[in-house]
């Protein structure tokens, strides 16, 4: 595009299409890549007006709004797109999650000029966490495989993940494994050298969506164990989700109702700052965020052995939730020694390696 301001070229657009608008893992990644920026192109945020348009206007990004995503409906949703498009004219358009995937392979199925990646951020081995059935996975397989043919490219955010698309989904291109990155703190800051001393300790965090998958139950019945050998210790399950009273239900029949709180969502950094460990049992997990903040502050972690977590846990730090024992094990252990803790491997990317090698795919498929 050539301006009209002394011929000048601006650079060219990189659409970036999220369905959603409040701030998550998905919105943590678009958030980061904003701050650090797409280093010769100019990019624009498609999203529903929310919390995260409000924090990339905070970081000078450009940002369209409008009904997109799954409670605006597939018909508005394609509209929007559309309407963006040919107002934007971009080169590359890059979609994030499941519905956004779709609609914009749609949206570009007779449009070959503009190029369409696709960021895969959730997928599970098991297809009942997600769809809840075995049709509705079938017909969500065949769906993936329709548009992924429109992709020019295909991300995934680890080797899991991966795995997983492969598996159920044959996609026809190669999958490029760009692990989430985070700015990895000093060696001397990474780990906490001595146990906090506490009126209430240790200080056990979740931090999750109250939902079947994160299967925050088995946490609680083995916080009922620790609590027997550390009658101070207390949990915080921060996050909102449709299990919400069933779990306050449950902690009272465990008599955990005093050092259990549902203080709903809190600040990731407020909430790890006040804790020691970390636990996290979900089912499946891709490239969590929640997981890499916690080592990069010194937390203790106990996490299961599922997905991307191998990838990014050591084994001291993984457990299985059929012995509660155990969890309960692990998570004193990694309360009491902090020589146990985890540290980020050493070749974890940064964001500016993340987006990095996130351009190079850009020029890839613009050559």
């Amino acid at each position: 595009m050539v301006l009209s301001n002394g011929g000048t070229t601006a650079p060219p657009t990189a659409l970036w299409v999220v369905p959603v608008a409040n701030l998550g893992g998905v919105a943590r990644h678009v958030l980061d890549v904003a701050a650090a920026g797409l280093n010769g192109w100019r990019l624009v945020v498609l999203c529903p007006e929310g919390p995260l348009a409000v924090r990339l206007r905070e970081l000078e990004t450009a940002v369209t709004t409008g009904p997109f995503g799954p409670d605006a409906g597939f018909r508005a949703s394609f509209g929007t797109l559309q309407r963006t498009i040919q107002a934007l004219n971009p080169v590359v358009v890059h979609s994030h999650l499941s519905y956004a995937d779709v609609i914009c392979a749609t949206v570009l199925a007779a449009n070959s000029r503009v190029r369409l990646i696709t960021t895969e951020h959730g997928v599970a081995a098991d297809d009942l966490v997600y769809h809840g059935s075995r049709f509705k996975s079938r017909i969500k397989a065949a769906l993936h495989r329709a548009r992924l043919k429109r992709a020019d490219a295909v991300i995934a955010v680890s080797q899991a993940t991966k795995s997983a698309m492969t598996e159920k989904w044959q996609p026809s291109k190669t999958v490029t494994v760009v692990p989430n990155g985070v700015d990895q703190k000093s060696a001397a800051g990474s780990r906490r050298t001595e146990v906090i001393s506490s009126d209430a300790w240790p200080r056990i965090l979740s931090f999750s969506r109250l939902a079947p998958e994160k299967r925050i139950p088995d946490l609680l019945r083995a916080f009922a164990l620790l609590r027997a050998n550390h009658p101070s210790a207390t949990l915080t399950v921060a996050g909102e989700g449709p299990d919400l009273a069933e779990l306050q239900e449950l902690t009272e029949q465990l008599g955990l109702d005093g050092p259990v709180s549902f203080p709903g969502f809190l600040d990731p950094d407020q909430a790890m700052a006040s804790a020691d460990v970390l636990v996290q049992l979900s089912v499946w997990e891709n490239c969590s965020y929640t997981l890499l903040d916690a080592i990069n502050v010194g937390l203790g972690v106990v996490a299961t052995p599922v997905g991307g977590n191998p990838e990014i846990l050591p084994e001291r730090c993984l457990v299985f939730v059929d012995d509660p024992a155990a969890v309960a094990a692990r998570i004193e252990r990694q309360a009491s020694d902090p020589f146990e803790r985890p540290r980020l491997p050493e070749a974890w990317p940064t964001v500016t390696a993340m987006v990095e090698r996130t351009l190079e795919l850009y020029a890839e498929v613009t050559r």
